[in-house]
């Protein structure tokens, strides 16, 4: 098991909403719990922004607000933020491999890399880039 673990966006609405997750995903959660941390990237915060707004063809509503749910996510106590730098926003633009243009995926795969943890996601592009062998993950 990882001593940490990143969450990508749809991950940590999962774990804050009370979403099933799979039983290696809720191992994999619990040990970086115990161990080194669960981290989440500023990246989800912005994420979360845009998935909320109400130009959106479908806003998500994030109860009371964006702003108030993403706090409460980072008060979970093994939650810790992960840094998001210059250096990885840099890496985000020349990973290797073949991946999607989407700049919240690439800045997050970016933070796994860089900090040498696996992502946890569901997303199938990511779970793709990670069979390729660029990136650990987790599939929740």
């Amino acid at each position: 098991m990882p001593a940490s673990v990143l969450l990508d966006t749809c991950a940590a609405i999962y774990l804050m909403e009370g979403e099933p997750i799979s039983e290696g995903a809720r191992a994999a959660l619990y040990d970086a719990g115990e161990r080194d941390g669960i981290f989440v990237s500023p990246v989800t915060g912005w994420e979360i922004g845009l998935l909320s707004r109400p130009d959106r063809k479908f806003p998500m509503r994030f109860a009371p607000d964006p702003a108030t749910w993403f706090a409460r996510l980072m008060a979970m106590g093994a939650i810790r933020n992960a840094p998001f730098t210059g250096a990885i926003g840099i890496d985000s633009s020349l990973l290797p491999g073949v991946l999607h243009n989407d700049p919240a995926d690439r800045m997050l795969i970016a933070t796994a890399r860089r900090m040498g943890m696996p992502i946890m996601t569901r997303d199938r592009r990511i779970l793709g880039y990670a069979a390729d062998g660029y990136v650990e993950a987790i599939a929740c």
